[in-house]
């Protein structure tokens, strides 16, 4: 058996134990699918990003949830480079990383805080049930169909795409119980990976917070992720392309989130055209080393 050094990072804050935690594992070369399954379930937080060399970019990530691999995850992005940033591996710059997607750019300020550029965007229309919405998501569908008008139901990805739901009001959104079983489907339905619910009443308003969102990904192991990077990053291409803010579109917006599970963070969102980049600071809250059995090649690991 061998030990990695692991750390849990979160991002999108500056206070420890807010945020979203990541698992990291800054140096995972020699760590079998299997054993980066297994150590994400051990860590048992939305997304544990592995690092590795790379012949393509700066280095190459995997990410992971308790339960399965995904292509792209923003805050365990943000939160493996701003831990090679307090560790001093990187300075102040820009860099690469491969990832399942393709290879993105990754900017980091004199202050550790972390920029990434995402995909460009794909966003369209979906038809919709608001009724079937509603109760999936234990909310009054009238808090969709307020807004629907304007501001319609729609796929939209950056790398990870989410189905983009917007209500009326902050007091819809905080009091919302939602049946994971059926938002899973309601995903599936509209062939995303999860529902980004969100609102312009947001809690930090005196904070020149754009909105507050929600995350719900049952699919892939996480039922809410508190402050969601490829969320963010996806709802910001979503209000350009639906012209939210008419012919003033901000330069910079931040997106508040994770407050109803006493985890807050704010994501910073920008959008020029089909660049669409999410940014924000990290803090290590745990830094440690892990011990990861061997496991037969063909051994399945169970979540």
């Amino acid at each position: 058996m061998e030990s990695y050094r692991t750390l849990l990072v979160d991002a999108f804050t500056t206070e420890p134990l807010t945020g979203n935690a990541a698992g990291v594992v800054p140096d995972a070369d020699g760590l079998s699918e299997q054993q980066m399954q297994a150590v994400a379930r051990e860590l048992s937080v939305s997304e544990t990003a592995f690092l590795f060399p790379s012949e393509e970019a700066d280095r190459k990530v995997r990410y992971f949830t308790p339960t399965q691999e995904v292509d792209l995850c923003g805050h365990a992005t943000i939160a493996a480079h701003g831990a090679l940033f307090d560790d001093g591996v990187i300075d102040a710059g820009s860099y690469t990383l491969e990832t399942p997607v393709g290879v993105l750019d990754i900017d980091v300020t004199e202050t550790g805080a972390v920029w990434m550029t995402q995909n460009a965007p794909q966003i369209f229309e979906v038809e919709f049930d608001y009724e079937e919405a509603g109760e999936a998501l234990g909310i009054d569908p009238d808090a969709f169909r307020d807004v629907g008008a304007d501001l319609p139901p729609a796929y939209a990805s950056t790398g990870l795409p989410f189905l983009m739901l917007p209500v009326n009001f902050l007091q819809h959104l905080s009091s919302m119980d939602p049946d994971m079983d059926a938002v899973e489907a309601l995903a599936d339905k509209h062939d995303t990976e999860g529902v980004y619910v969100f609102t312009f009443d947001a809690v930090g308003r005196s904070q020149d917070s754009t909105l507050h969102g929600r995350a719900f990904v049952p699919g892939l192991g996480v039922d809410e992720d508190p402050v969601t990077g490829t969320a963010s990053g996806a709802c910001g291409a979503y209000l350009d392309h639906f012209a939210a803010f008419d012919d003033e579109f901000p330069e910079r917006m931040t997106f508040e989130q994770g407050h109803f599970l006493d985890r807050p963070g704010y994501v910073g969102v920008r959008v020029d055209g089909r660049t669409v980049q999410v940014g924000g600071d990290a803090v290590v809250s745990l830094d440690g080393s892990l011990t990861v059995p061997e496991f037969e090649e063909d051994e399945i690991i169970e979540a």
